[in-house]
């Protein structure tokens, strides 16, 4: 698979779901935010790990490469920004623009550039091979992050399954309690009520 080719179409699923985090609204915006976040993080991921280590030694990529990785962690800062934010307010839709341009920015830049001077560097060989490296690793990850929320959506139902257990014992534990209450105070007026009648016999 060409390295170019995949790259560049992460780069233009990101590029349409900012055009869908513009239009949305309320919930909708965090969720399509959700899903330029994911997609971020993988695309940086692979390209960090196969992409870039394969362009710092080249004379050529070097510079460029060692900027990227800059780019990268301004991303990833305005990332985390924007994920702690519990609503999208004014201020928030503020850092997703700006999120928006350093990431068109970077896109430009690899594209025209990068990309260009890698082909020069690398030769045709190396980039397919690369290519097959990053597709592979991409599937790797996103299984993983897919096994990893399944299993946290499992923990919670279990989780909640035993509070309901719990509470319904608790609740059982109360009713005996009341009823073994009863029982002990019906046992007493019964016994009262013997004594009282063979103390009036004696009488």
């Amino acid at each position: 698979m060409d390295a170019f080719n995949l790259l560049k179409t992460d780069h233009r699923k990101v590029a349409e779901l900012f055009d869908e985090l513009e239009s949305a609204d309320g919930k909708a915006k965090r969720q399509v935010f959700e899903q330029i976040k994911t997609e971020l993080e993988l695309h940086t991921h692979i390209e960090e790990k196969i992409f870039y280590p394969a362009l710092e030694k080249p004379r050529e990529t070097h510079d460029l490469t060692l900027e990227a990785y800059e780019e990268h962690d301004v991303v990833k800062k305005l990332l985390q920004q924007l994920s702690r934010a519990r609503t999208a307010n004014d201020e928030w839709e503020a850092q997703a623009k700006v999120l928006r341009e350093n990431v068109e920015h970077h896109v430009e830049e690899e594209e025209n550039e990068l990309f260009e001077k890698a082909e020069a560097a690398l030769g045709e060989e190396r980039i397919e091979a690369l290519g097959d490296e990053m597709a592979a690793e991409k599937e790797r990850k996103q299984k993983r992050t897919t096994t990893k929320s399944s299993k946290k959506s499992g923990g919670a139902k279990k989780s909640a399954s035993k509070t309901k257990s719990a509470s319904t014992a608790a609740k059982r534990a109360r009713a005996s309690k009341t009823g073994g209450s009863k029982g002990t105070s019906k046992s007493s007026k019964s016994a009262k009520g013997s004594r009282s009648k063979k103390s009036a016999k004696k009488r």
